[in-house]
């Protein structure tokens, strides 16, 4: 399997998993190929490959109906994420910045704050979406 952090790295596949967390938020049981295709504005093949990486790091499923396959978001691998970020902040929320100087060299600070933003957007987004559920 994949590495989370590398599946996650890509823009387009982190624009998949918003889609797909956006359209479960508001109650869609799946969401076809053809629609994000057409909301990425993303080739059909960029797509497909971008979903079979999701699909091998678990975090998307799919369901087949006929011809027609319907994706949705399996946020669970997230929990690798967000168990390596909880270590780099203190009771208070503070974030890498605020770790002595000379702790991480500058490309694993960069790649600690992208993480961390993407992390911190996915855990919003998962949040508010488990708000939206009926009996919360």
């Amino acid at each position: 399997m994949a590495d989370i952090f590398d599946v996650i790295a890509d823009g387009t596949r982190r624009d998949i998993l918003r889609l797909l967390l956006d359209r479960s938020s508001a109650g869609e049981r799946g969401t076809s190929v053809s629609h994000i295709v057409t909301e990425l504005g993303a080739s059909q093949p960029t797509v497909s490959k971008h979903l079979k990486v999701l699909r091998d790091a678990h975090l998307v499923s799919v369901r087949e109906e006929g011809q027609h396959r319907y994706y949705s978001l399996s946020a669970a691998p997230l929990d690798e994420v967000d168990d390596w970020l909880v270590p780099f902040l203190d009771d208070d929320g503070a974030g890498i910045a605020d770790l002595p100087a000379g702790t991480l060299t500058d490309s694993a600070a960069h790649a600690a704050e992208v993480v961390g933003r993407a992390a911190a957007s996915a855990k919003h987004a998962l949040e508010t979406a488990l708000k939206r559920l009926p009996g919360r």
